[in-house]
C-alpha cells in the first residue's frame, strides 16, 4: 500500500511522518508510536485499513521529527500532533496508541478532546510505576536498558543495522518486510557512522513520564468509553507481558468504560508489526470507527 511523507511545520521546527490513503473520506485514523519507533511501526496495520485514512506521526525526537527542540514531554507530543491535524485539514480522528504512543493518545484526548472520536491503546497507556529507590537520574538507564544504549551505537552500514536488529528476541523470529522497513528507516547518517535517529535526551524525559504522576491516572480515568485495550501476550523480549493479568483486573475494575482484548502468540513489539497482531486489533477499531460514524451521522 502506498505511503506518502509529510512535514508539517510545528513550535520549533518541522514535524513528520506518513499517512497512507490520503484522500480517503471518512473518519481517520490517528496512529502514534512507541518510546524508540517511528511511524513506519505501522505499516502493517495501516495497510490492513482497507479504504481508510491512516496518519501517522514520527514524534518530536524521533524519526525525521528528531531535529525539533526539547523539552519532549508526552504533554508537548500531544500539542505536536494537534498542531499537525491543523495543517494537514483533519478536525477529528480515531486515535490508537501503541506503547508510549498510548501514553500520548490519552494526554491528546484529555488536551484536545474534541479531536478524538475514540481512543485504543495497544499494550501501553496503564501506569507503569518507576522502580522504587533508583535515583531520578539513573531510571532511564534501569528502565530502558539495551534499548537506552542502542541510540549511543554507531554502526558501519545499513546491513549490520539490519543485522543487529534481527538478533532482536522479540523479532528475530518474526522477521518480515514491514520490520526490514522499520529499521531502515530508523538509521541516519553516511557509513560508517549510522546510528538511530531518535535523540537519547527525548527517550530518557519520556520513559519517566509513564508512572501515571501529575494528573495522567486522571486523563486516563475520564475518558469516555468505550476505550479498548489490547494486551500482548509477551513483552520486550518476548519473554513475560509488560502487564501482569493482576495490574489489567485492578484497571478494569477502576475504569468500567475499559475493555480489555487479549492478543494471543504476539509480543509488545509484533503486536502492531505483524499480520497475525494486526489482524486482532484492526477488527476491533475498525468497528469502533464504523459505530463513531453512524452516532455522528444521527446527531
Amino acid at each position: 500500500m502506498t505511503r506518502t511523507s509529510f512535514a508539517v511545520p510545528v513550535e520549533g521546527g518541522m514535524f513528520s511522518g506518513g499517512q497512507w490513503r490520503a484522500d480517503a473520506t471518512g473518519l481517520p485514523v490517528l496512529a502514534v508510536h512507541g518510546i524508540t519507533a517511528t511511524h513506519r511501526s505501522w505499516d502493517v496495520v495501516a495497510d490492513g485499513f482497507d479504504g481508510r485514512r491512516v496518519i501517522a506521526p514520527d514524534l518530536r525526537g524521533r524519526g525525521r521529527s528528531n531535529a525539533l527542540p526539547g523539552p519532549y514531554g508526552i504533554e508537548r507530543h500531544a500539542d505536536d500532533i494537534a498542531a499537525m491535524l491543523d495543517a494537514l485539514g483533519v478536525d477529528r480522528a480515531f486515535v490508537v496508541g501503541h506503547s508510549m504512543g498510548a501514553f500520548v493518545s490519552v494526554r491528546f484526548a484529555e488536551r484536545h478532546p474534541d479531536r478524538v472520536a475514540g481512543v485504543a491503546l495497544v499494550d501501553g497507556g496503564l501506569p507503569v510505576p518507576n522502580p522504587a529507590g533508583v535515583p531520578a537520574d539513573q531510571l532511564p538507564a534501569v528502565m530502558l536498558g539495551p534499548a537506552l544504549e542502542r541510540l549511543s551505537m554507531t554502526f558501519r552500514s545499513r546491513a549490520d543495522y539490519v543485522d543487529f536488529w534481527r538478533r532482536h528476541p522479540a523479532l528475530g523470529p518474526y522477521w518480515n518486510d514491514a520490520i526490514v522497513g522499520y529499521v531502515e528507516y530508523d538509521l541516519e547518517g553516511e557509513e560508517p557512522n549510522l546510528r538511530s535517529s531518535a535523540v537519547a535526551e527525548a527517550v530518557a524525559e519520556n520513559v519517566v513520564q509513564l508512572d501515571g504522576a501529575n494528573g495522567y491516572v486522571e486523563a486516563l480515568t475520564a475518558l469516555p468509553g468505550p476505550v479498548d485495550f489490547f494486551r500482548a501476550a509477551r513483552g520486550l523480549q518476548d519473554q513475560a507481558p509488560l502487564y501482569p493479568e493482576s495490574m489489567l483486573a485492578d484497571w478494569a475494575e477502576r475504569m468500567p468504560q475499559l475493555a480489555v482484548h487479549e492478543v494471543a502468540d504476539v509480543n509488545h513489539y509484533t503486536i502492531v508489526m505483524t499480520e497475525p497482531g494486526a489482524g486482532s486489533v484492526i477488527p476491533v477499531i475498525r468497528a469502533r470507527i464504523e459505530a463513531a460514524e453512524t452516532q455522528e451521522g444521527a446527531s
